[in-house]
């Protein structure tokens, strides 16, 4: 009866599946979103696919959620893993806010900085993927995951500045009358920026996880 019990349980290893698929949606949305800012994709398809992908991380989010209130014994405090599921989930979100914005204020043309904050959002997204894998021996790959959370929160700090040299030149692109294109503009960039800070939300919920369990 017990080894019955046990059967219908979620492994303990599933966690760590269903962590590195909400990554792969990360990475798929921004790499997405890298080539849409780039101008490499169409802006209706982008925003489409961007759509799709957030809500396959949903899906993710959903099945972590269940396995936690089922299982017995998780891999890290139940707090932390749905922190860290939960903060995953807050990237992929954003992103597709920014696709939704783009679209409602039907952008067609974006600024080079605005390139430049979605590029590092794919890095940083292929950052924490690379760091999935790695929480399964957390006390073995401490110091990998300790560099890579100090890489992403890096990128965060390089997007600030872009954000702040970008909404600048925009205004002064737009101070002579053009307020709605600079209104725009603020939006998308505050968005990406956004995006940025959730991921540095992942690498500090990581680094917390390095912290208790190392």
């Amino acid at each position: 009866m017990l080894n019955l019990f046990q059967a219908l349980m979620p492994k303990e290893s599933r966690f760590f599946d269903l962590f590195a698929r909400h990554a792969e949606t990360l990475v798929g949305g921004a790499e997405v979103m890298s080539r849409m800012f780039a101008e490499r994709q169409a802006i209706g398809e982008a925003c489409r696919q961007i759509s799709d992908l957030e809500n396959q991380a949903d899906s993710v989010t959903r099945d972590v959620l269940h396995a936690v209130r089922r299982t017995f014994i998780t891999p890290f405090d139940r707090s932390a893993i749905t922190d860290l599921i939960s903060s995953m989930d807050d990237a992929i979100d954003e992103m597709q806010k920014t696709a939704k914005a783009i679209t409602q204020f039907e952008v067609t043309a974006f600024e080079p900085e605005m390139c430049e904050m979605a590029a590092l959002a794919e890095r940083a997204a292929r950052l924490v993927a690379e760091a999935m894998p790695l929480l399964r021996s957390v006390g073995s790959n401490h110091n990998a995951l300790d560099k890579i959370t100090e890489q992403i929160v890096h990128l965060e700090e390089d997007a600030d500045n872009l954000h702040d040299t970008g909404l600048k030149a925009l205004f002064q692109a737009h101070r002579e009358g053009n307020a709605m294109g600079y209104i725009v503009g603020r939006e998308i960039y505050s968005h990406l920026e956004k995006v940025l800070d959730r991921f540095e939300d992942v690498a500090n919920e990581i680094s917390g996880i390095v912290i208790d369990h190392a």
